[in-house]
């Protein structure tokens, strides 16, 4: 079969690999109807996220058909159309049973303290082969997958394997209840389906922050207020925004491959409360610095995968922008090797930090069913739909952050 293949930091290629076959009694073989690409997969492209296994299938969203099942799967049989939601569980230990899938004990054959199991990760997360192929192997399908209506296409259901999940799981995180004044990093796909489940959870005001004029667009078509902080100083204005109270609600959706502010955007308060690109006390130093520890000098050298050159930008600006008292959930991803978090800001205004891997089995169906009623239609943030052989030139223009590009849909 066909499948995206990643070979090295700023190396991936749509190769030719064995297909695969059921390895364990839980396991079902599913033909994948739709994939998708996203940001994560670009962490570990970019070498931001290290520990990558040459080898590896990368893709991590899927729909698709069930092929096979093994015989210990009870529920699914040939023919069933799934969703795969991104991070693998089992249903029934303690921490699947208390709503925590993300954390299963069983999942991660590394062991119960390894953390989140996904597809086309690390080492760390398994590793499992993931789902920007023709087909599948999905581990503990009987609790893992998610049976599909018919009346929910692969074009929204695509959007309901990752980033909608994920952008809720933001948005539970950051503790959003009626009337808040929620402020979102990041207007990505993910970004965006937070500004959209803070809006399903009675936000009162909601900004979004970016500097991809596209993105800010599809932003203010969700409500939201927009802030580009390659224009404005993003601190002052949502400041100035919010009476001099900040947000009540923070959510980072952009993670480890932040970028610096430049232009208006370079103001007092870009890093520490000093200048966000080339700070006259040297601090722009700092973020170099930050790259380099994370990145451990393997970051893509080619003009194209390049890291973020910010990569506490926006926890910084988090900090800044959150009212005393106030929740920052963080969604977006940061490595292992990532120690640029300023506690001692945060224990000083008595903040709440909440971060952490979506509970994908626990957040699908809910969605799933809000968009089966009509309650709410994601389909405007799929901008893209590429058949799997142009994959390739999918991903660079979606590295590239080109106009327009946010959502990209793989049909294999």
């Amino acid at each position: 079969m066909k499948a995206v293949v990643f070979h090295d930091i700023g190396d991936i290629r749509l190769d030719t690999v064995a297909d695969p076959t059921i390895e364990q009694p839980t396991d079902a073989i599913v033909r994948l109807t739709s994939s998708a690409i996203c940001g994560t997969d670009l962490h570990m492209i970019r070498g931001t996220l290290g520990g990558m296994q040459p080898g590896t299938v990368l893709g991590h969203e899927g729909v698709g058909i069930v092929e096979e099942v093994g015989r210990g799967v009870r529920n699914l049989r040939r023919g069933a159309r799934v969703l795969i939601p991104s991070t693998i569980s089992c249903g029934a230990c303690s921490y699947c049973r208390a709503g925590y899938t993300a954390q299963c004990d069983t999942a991660n054959p590394n062991g119960a303290q390894a953390g989140t199991a996904f597809f086309g990760g690390p080492a760390s997360t398994g590793p499992f082969n993931g789902l920007q192929a023709q087909y599948a192997r999905t581990p503990l399908a009987g609790a893992s997958l998610v049976p599909l209506p018919d009346d929910v296409d692969d074009d929204r259901a695509i959007l309901l394997s990752d980033i909608f999940p994920t952008g809720y799981f933001g948005a539970q995180l950051a503790e959003v209840r009626p009337g808040n004044v929620v402020v979102v990093y990041g207007a990505g796909p993910v970004g965006l389906f937070a500004i959209a489940s803070a809006r399903l959870m009675g936000a009162g005001r909601i900004f979004s922050v970016d500097r991809v004029a596209s993105r800010l667009d599809m932003a203010r078509t969700m409500g939201a207020e927009a802030v580009n902080f390659d224009e404005e100083d993003p601190v002052e204005a949502l400041m100035e925004l919010t009476g001099g109270i900040g947000a009540d609600r923070v959510i980072d959706a952009v993670g480890v491959d932040a970028v610096r502010a430049g232009n208006g955007g370079n103001g007092a308060n870009g890093v520490d409360g000093v200048n966000g690109v080339d700070g006259v006390d040297g601090k722009s130093a700092r973020f170099d610095e930050e790259v380099q520890e994370i990145t451990q000098g393997r970051g893509a050298q080619n003009g194209a995968w390049q890291p973020g050159n910010g990569p506490s930008q926006v926890l910084q600006w988090a900090l800044k922008t959150v009212a005393k008292a106030g929740t920052i959930g963080v969604i977006g991803v940061y490595p292992p090797n990532d120690r640029f978090f300023p506690i001692g800001e945060a224990m000083n205004r008595n903040l709440t930090l909440k971060l952490g891997n979506c509970n994908h089995r626990t957040i699908v169906p809910k969605l799933v069913e809000i968009v089966r009623e009509g309650a709410f239609d994601p389909l405007g943030v799929l901008t893209h739909r590429e058949p799997l052989m142009n994959v390739l030139d999918a991903y660079r223009a979606f590295d590239a952050r080109e106009p327009g590009w946010i959502k990209v849909k793989l049909e294999p």
